[in-house]
């Protein structure tokens, strides 16, 4: 399944936490040399590799290996040989791969691994490449502001490929029968929720369970919502702040006042749909990927909300910029490139025969009219794509190597279970999760 279709966000998109956190930084910085030797400008016409992750339906790496094999180069360039990488034990797979020079010349993976790869000195920068589209128009077919979300101090990490984003949605019938409209803000969510208490339903759908990492995205993009976060300017953490603190405080309420499910904290994302299917989760937040997820009549009936007005009187959410990315220990950094202009110009198809994955990042694939027919997709990339922010928030609005102490990890799941229990207070609970934090990172 794609990462928008999935409440186990975490493996599509962090390489560290399945390989132990830090301590697979710090094996990765042993085995591997920094240098990054053995790239080549091209010329060399031996085969290139791209690996791809299964980002969809069971249609969709059929299709993507399809459009890969169509690839004909120029000539004097390699062709691209292209290969499945399941995301089972992909961590290790990647790891035992850069740091033996035997990596595919590009490939998509895990929405942080770029950074740890780059720190290591194992990427090739796509400065040359954007430089390029610009001349052809490529570059200006991104949605605003995705490329420089992987942009570091030294180059661009890696090519925004798809969308993987947290929205609330609500079921329109649940809402018709409790006499309650949409709500626009924090306090009339709230209010909402008090109405479908009433009829034995919840209000704020979520889950921390096994996988469930989702919970823990929410807890953050409301931190957003209202201007904060969790890392500052120099890329530190910053959690216990007073945005972090009020947003944290109104998820405590909905909490003390019964609106969220009392087993929340140890649900999977499949026991969070049985509940949106059983009609007891009348609102929550969730993946783009919900109502395709729940299925049937109540997936038909839910729908996506605008994106609500905090107190601080602006709007935000957490979203992930998943990528592809390209490697220096490469026979042919030209023909790499080559095939990376082919495949962004020749991978509409994989939208457009709904093959499940996430939102795209494309202008054109997004104006074509089998996007537009699901009306869900079309409000979160015009409504919510262009508030959300990266895990970066609110110091910048980037991937970096410090989010991979985040991304997937024991923190934060403890800092979730810990808020949907109700037993702490918002300020406890950030200033636990920012000494965990910092220790992650230290180590």
């Amino acid at each position: 399944m794609p990462s928008q279709h999935s409440g186990a966000g975490f493996t599509r998109r962090t390489l560290l936490a399945g390989a132990g956190g830090a301590a697979a930084a710090a094996l990765l910085a042993a085995c591997s040399s920094s240098g990054g030797k053995g790239g080549s400008g091209g010329g060399s016409t031996q085969p290139i590799s791209f690996w791809n992750m299964p980002w969809g339906s069971t249609t969709f790496n059929p299709l993507d290996q399809k459009i890969t094999t169509s690839y004909k180069p120029k000539p004097g360039l390699p062709s691209v040989k292209y290969q499945e990488i399941q995301w089972a034990n992909f961590t290790q797979r990647f790891s035992t791969a850069v740091a033996s020079n035997t990596n595919p010349a590009i490939s998509s993976g895990g929405g942080t691994q770029a950074f740890l790869f780059e720190s290591q000195g194992k990427i090739a920068y796509a400065d040359h490449l954007y430089s390029e589209w610009k001349k052809n128009g490529l570059y200006d077919d991104f949605l605003p502001g995705l490329i420089d979300t992987l942009k570091t101090k030294n180059g661009y990490a890696a090519i925004p490929y798809n969308l993987d984003m947290r929205v609330w949605w609500y079921n329109k019938s649940l809402l018709q029968e409790v006499g309650a409209t949409p709500p626009t803000t924090w306090d009339e969510y709230s209010a909402v929720c008090k109405k479908l208490k009433a009829k034995g339903i919840y209000g704020y759908g979520t889950y921390s369970g096994a996988g469930g990492f989702t919970g823990f995205h929410n807890l953050v993009s409301h931190m957003i919502n209202n201007g904060g976060g969790l890392f500052d300017a120099d890329q530190k953490p910053a959690c216990d702040t007073p945005a972090n603190e009020q947003a944290m405080e109104w998820v405590l309420s909905l909490v003390k006042n019964g609106y969220v499910d009392p087993r929340a904290g140890t649900y999977t994302g499949q026991n969070a749909q049985d509940q949106y299917k059983a009609k007891k989760f009348g609102m929550g937040f969730d993946t783009g990927g919900l109502a395709q997820n729940v299925g049937g009549a109540v997936g038909a009936d839910l729908v996506v909300g605008s994106p609500l007005t905090a107190p601080s009187g602006g709007k935000g959410a957490l979203f992930f910029p998943n990528n592809i990315m390209m490697y220096k220990h490469n026979s042919s950094q030209k023909g790499t490139e080559a095939f990376a202009t082919y495949y962004y110009q020749n991978m509409k198809p994989l939208w457009t025969q709904k093959t499940g994955i996430g939102l795209p990042v494309l202008k054109s694939i997004a104006a074509t009219p089998e996007f537009k027919s699901d009306a869900n997709n079309v409000k979160i990339l015009s409504e919510w794509q262009p508030i959300s922010k990266t895990w970066g928030a609110p110091g910048s609005n980037t991937v970096f190597l410090n989010v991979t102490a985040v991304d997937g990890t024991a923190p934060g799941t403890t800092f979730t279970q810990s808020i949907l229990s109700g037993n702490t207070t918002a300020k406890a609970a950030l200033q636990k999760l920012q000494s965990s934090l910092e220790a992650a990172i230290k180590s």
